[in-house]
């Protein structure tokens, strides 16, 4: 077999099992996610995974890497949008909601943190907070250069911002009556641009 041919079956075995890792993940979390399993459902010997990852946190952390870029790829898509900045922030913030609600590794850590605490996955819930937040405050430093926000600390400002509608889409439904998105835009605009103060 030819260097080029080797290279390529190497590339498909480590595409395999972090398939198949992710898959795990996803199925049974981070704690209960085994080697022994992933060799089982990538159909490979552990050896051939050891080949490519020393360890599960190894492992965790390429597929934590491949989910944070496929966040950003959805933020930048959004983000190069040519709209006014509050009109760019609901869909940005709908964004990260959609894909805390629907890229399924982050639902099952979630899940974990909630249920067991443990602390890889309450590191990986981070992690793709720390993202999110990073690329508003970017966005809002932008917003604030081009004279469309006052100035303000853009770290505390889209801490304030992605915690206010993560309170108004998730928190607030298990103890009310679940708002729709133009009531939840509604009260971000009055807190964020006019305040509550007469």
């Amino acid at each position: 077999m030819s260097k080029k041919g080797v290279l390529s079956v190497s590339i498909d075995r480590k595409a395999l099992i972090l398939q198949a890792a992710t898959l795990s993940f996803v199925q049974f979390g981070y704690k209960a996610t085994t080697m022994d399993q992933v060799s089982r459902i990538a159909n490979v010997g552990k050896g051939t995974i050891y080949t490519f990852f020393k360890t599960k946190e190894e492992l965790f952390e390429e597929i934590l890497d491949k989910a944070t870029q496929e966040l950003m790829s959805v933020m930048n898509h959004v983000a190069a949008q040519q709209t006014t900045f509050m009109h760019k922030l609901f869909d940005l913030l709908d964004s990260i909601l959609e894909f805390r609600s629907d890229h399924e590794l982050f639902v099952k850590l979630a899940q974990e943190v909630r249920d067991i605490g443990t602390v890889q996955a309450l590191e990986g819930v981070k992690r793709m907070e720390a993202y999110a937040l990073d690329f508003l405050r970017q966005q809002i430093e932008g917003a604030i250069a081009d004279g469309e926000v006052k100035p303000c600390d853009p770290d505390v400002a889209a801490f304030m911002i992605l915690r206010l509608y993560l309170a108004l889409t998730t928190e607030w439904n298990k103890s009310h009556e679940p708002l729709d998105k133009n009531r939840i835009k509604e009260h971000m605009i009055l807190f964020i641009s006019a305040g509550i103060l007469l």
